[in-house]
């Protein structure tokens, strides 16, 4: 793949899972709760689940490009539109990050990984969101894309591992400061905002 493909799909990644959202704050609440152990295997439960979502991508976009050209896209057309609905819908939520460590169920290692797996699995909005975001990444003229998909789908779990396991190590230290911090909470919840909206561009010009 284009090296420059690769950068601008990572930062695009990178930016996304910065971004507040349930993956990351179910990572946060465990390493609040119970210690940086029990985020770090929870993350990693979530980053496996990537692998069903991801396959199934790739056969499924490789099947629409057979089909036609027309029909990708509009399939791009769509998550680009389905992205600033993302975008409408945390404009319109309240900034406000709730951490509140006392209804985290302390769980071990194994059943962590599990629940991280199926929760990430069984979310239909996760293969929507990644249908929407990898074709603007995927280059048709090199044939066949199911690799470029299986590419990307690796970069994405692992830069998702990093970054959760980087929360997990400073959830202790960030804990206070997420709670009493407005601007702070103000400040994440616009850059999603800037994120979706930013990515939907690219989508529809790429």
């Amino acid at each position: 793949m284009d090296p420059q493909t690769i950068i601008s799909f990572l930062g695009a990644s990178i930016a996304l899972t910065f971004s507040p959202g349930p993956d990351n704050m179910y990572v946060l609440m465990q390493s609040i709760a119970h210690g940086k152990k029990y985020g770090i295997v929870t993350a990693f439960g979530l980053v496996l689940g990537i692998i069903i979502h991801t396959s199934l991508i790739a056969f499924g976009v490789s099947a629409i490009i057979e089909s036609s050209d027309n029909l990708f896209f509009a399939i791009k057309l769509i998550g680009a539109i389905y992205l600033l609905y993302l975008a409408y819908k945390v404009f319109r939520s309240s900034s406000k990050i709730v951490l509140d460590s006392g209804v985290v169920q302390k769980k071990n290692p194994v059943e962590l990984i599990k629940q991280g797996f199926i929760m990430n699995v069984l979310n239909p909005k996760v293969t929507i969101f990644f249908l929407a975001f990898f074709p603007a990444f995927i280059d048709i003229t090199q044939g066949d894309v199911k690799p470029q998909v299986f590419i990307l789908g690796f970069l994405f779990m692992l830069q998702a591992f990093i970054i959760f396991s980087i929360i997990s190590f400073v959830a202790d230290k960030t804990t206070a400061f997420l709670r009493d911090n407005n601007m702070f909470s103000t400040i994440l919840k616009w850059m999603q905002i800037i994120v979706f909206v930013g990515i939907a561009i690219f989508i529809i010009f790429s």
